[in-house]
């Protein structure tokens, strides 16, 4: 059995899966924010529930919103703040007993769908987050791939490339850059850009219903969202050159951004042809938990 924990701000899931990857057990808590040791003992008490119910043991795998330094073997770049230098592998293997797996959420999403998602059976994966922020993981032959500085897939950390002189500098991002991906591709800032334009707030759902009304603010805004995502995803073909990229998050629900893609990206991608595939994620909001479960490959213990 494989035990996967997705590890969110707001919210702690459990996953218990078996071989064939049958869900066995799922829960759901609230996150302890702030609070280091109240999170060690949530997770603590997740195994035990998933375990008590299933009557197996298994092996854990744990997605966090940030990664493990290879220099330091401390938490970084993690929006829970709180996780930040803190050696979670180790507090967390001590307080269980075992051997624990940590990966990056996006990551986790991206070993999910390649394993037995949209991107199952393609090599070279690249997992796209769009929702209240904009991130991205990579799976190579069903693995994550951190890379050298753990750092592997911070495309969202990216300013949108090819930016147009209306565009330039771009909107500040906490992450301290302007005109960042993470910003201007997440649900996020596809409803401040409509509420700039019309100083009306609405959400996504709302945008794009009148989007398809034929509404020409939320038509204007939605044109723009797609040629800036369009971009980026044109950056990544051109350094990664995936099998196959994989949207999930809020923004990954809207069908249009699957016809209208390849058209916004076709001018910069530095080929004479493109034809990977833009897949909606299989698993969906799933897909992290899951792939945590996953970090234990098959034939692994």
């Amino acid at each position: 059995m494989r035990l996967g924990i997705d590890w969110g701000g707001t919210k702690m899931e459990i996953i218990a899966l078996s071989e064939q990857g049958e869900v066995l057990f799922r829960k759901r808590v609230p996150t302890p924010k702030d609070d280091y040791e109240g999170c060690l003992a949530a997770v603590a008490g997740l195994v035990e529930a998933a375990e008590a119910d299933t009557g197996k043991t298994g092996t854990l795998g744990v997605g966090i919103p940030g990664s493990l330094s290879p220099a330091t073997g401390l938490v970084k770049n993690s929006n829970a703040v709180w996780l930040n230098g803190k050696p979670l592998d180790r507090d967390l293997q001590a307080r269980l007993g075992r051997p624990v797996r940590i990966q990056n959420d996006a990551n986790c999403f991206a070993v999910s769908e390649a394993t037995d998602g949209a991107g199952a059976g393609k090599a070279v994966v690249h997992a796209i987050i769009i929702g209240t922020g904009c991130g991205s993981g990579i799976a190579l032959g069903g693995r994550a791939h951190s890379g050298a500085n753990g750092i592997a897939g911070e495309w969202g950390a990216i300013t949108v490339p090819w930016l147009t002189p209306e565009e330039f500098p771009g909107p500040d991002c906490w992450i301290g850059h302007k005109g960042a991906i993470e910003y201007w591709c997440s649900g996020t800032g596809f409803q401040a850009d409509y509420e700039k334009k019309t100083g009306t707030a609405l959400n996504g759902r709302e945008i794009i219903a009148l989007k398809r009304k034929g509404d020409p603010a939320a038509t204007d805004i939605y044109r723009a969202y797609v040629s800036r995502l369009g971009r980026a995803l044109a950056m990544s073909a051109n350094l990664l050159d995936p099998d196959v990229l994989v949207l999930g998050g809020g923004m990954s629900n809207i069908d249009e951004l699957y016809e209208d893609l390849p058209a916004a990206m076709a001018p910069f991608i530095f080929s004479d042809s493109y034809d990977t595939p833009i897949r909606k994620a299989f698993h969906g909001d799933s897909s992290g938990v899951r792939g945590a479960a996953w970090l234990w490959g098959a034939g692994e213990s």
